[in-house]
């Protein structure tokens, strides 16, 4: 097995999905072996790009494929990569252990369709498995304390890049 400082970062797309009040959507994972307590399992839709995929259209099927949203107008995207490492404690056992974390690249788009759209219970037409077993329309500075910590730092960037974007 090949050493953690050795291993790569996992390409990934993040949505920011705000609805017409500037909340922003965030479901509570249905588990993973990351998470290391109860109040810090909630987070945005994200997921990895198929290569060759473009990243728009990556991050709009991960949206797809999580909540069984479509109705959605592009708002921004943070022009940077955002990068983290996950714990070595886990590193072993997600993704195979083939990453030592993801980079990402982000989105933010505004729902223009009704919360009724929304399913997470069976995302995507009943074709993907459930990432999520429920979900909320969250302010969006409330972000970063709801995630699991070691994804802080990329929360914080991508409130204080959407930021302007949310009422609230």
């Amino acid at each position: 097995m090949a050493r953690y400082e050795d291993l790569p970062y996992r390409t990934c797309v993040g949505v920011m999905l705000l609805n017409t009040e500037g909340l922003v959507f965030i479901g509570r994972r249905a588990g993973g072996i990351e998470h290391v307590d109860d109040s810090h399992v909630w987070q945005m839709p994200q997921g990895g790009v198929d290569p060759g995929e473009d990243n728009w259209e990556a991050a709009k099927r991960e949206l797809y494929e999580e909540t069984s949203v479509r109705s959605i107008e592009r708002l921004g995207e943070v022009p940077d990569w955002l990068i983290y490492d996950i714990p070595r404690t886990v590193a072993g056992r997600a993704w195979k252990g083939r990453y030592r974390g993801q980079r990402q690249k982000w989105f933010a788009v505004r729902f223009t369709g009704k919360d009724s759209e929304i399913n997470v219970e069976k995302p995507g037409g009943g074709g993907h498995k459930a990432e999520f077993v429920s979900w909320r329309w969250e302010p969006m500075k409330n972000l970063p304390e709801l995630i699991i910590p070691f994804k802080r730092p990329v929360y914080e960037r991508v409130v204080k890049e959407f930021s302007a974007l949310a009422d609230g």
